[in-house]
């Protein structure tokens, strides 16, 4: 995607969730955690498995890439990393949504002068803030089980709109951004979870 077509899209979407809290803080138990969305902004995922795999319907346009075989790879990483953490389908997801909007699904090593700080492998973990050595980093199998430790600290995680569970472990200059990647990864999930 184009930066000024990305701008555009992060934009409106922080705007909508301006709006949402301009209108009061998010009661995470109602039915509707995405107050200040437009019915048009929610789009429920047409399979049997939605509920446990986007159970707020998506927030937001959604972006989606063509993946290649070493991506393809990636996310099966993490979706064995999740089970192995004996996580539900729901963590793969987040997981998925996190690393597409932060590499791709690309194992990203140093940037150089392009690098964010130290950020590297599939979750732009980075050294200095403790996540790991660059090699535990840069393995898809570490990286996600240290995204994961950090996601079950966030108390009440699995009823989070995707995008709040990932920014509390990120902490990202770009907290809404990870919502445009729910319905990618909740297809991915569920074509790869069984398999």
């Amino acid at each position: 995607m184009n930066t000024m077509l990305r701008k555009s899209v992060l934009g409106i979407a922080g705007l909508a969730v301006a709006g949402g809290l301009a209108a009061g803080p998010l009661n995470h138990h109602e039915a509707a955690p995405t107050a200040g969305l437009s019915e048009a902004a929610m789009v429920q995922v047409d399979k049997p498995d939605a509920g446990k795999l986007i159970p707020h319907g998506v927030q937001g346009a959604q972006s989606k890439i063509d993946l290649n075989d070493e991506q393809i790879a990636n996310a099966k990483a993490i979706i064995a990393a999740t089970k192995k953490a004996g996580l539900p389908e729901r963590a793969a997801v987040i997981s998925i949504a996190t690393s597409l909007q932060e590499s791709k699904l690309e194992n990203l090593g140093h940037l150089g002068d392009a690098n964010d700080h130290d950020s590297l492998g599939l979750f732009q973990q980075r050294p200095s803030s403790g996540w790991g050595t660059p090699e535990q980093i840069t393995d898809p199998e570490y990286s996600t089980l240290a995204f994961l430790k950090g996601l079950k600290q966030v108390d009440g995680w699995q009823d989070m709109p995707l995008t709040e569970a990932a920014q509390t472990v990120q902490v990202s200059a770009y907290p809404d951004a990870y919502a445009q990647w729910e319905q990618q990864a909740a297809d991915i999930v569920g074509q790869y979870w069984n398999s």
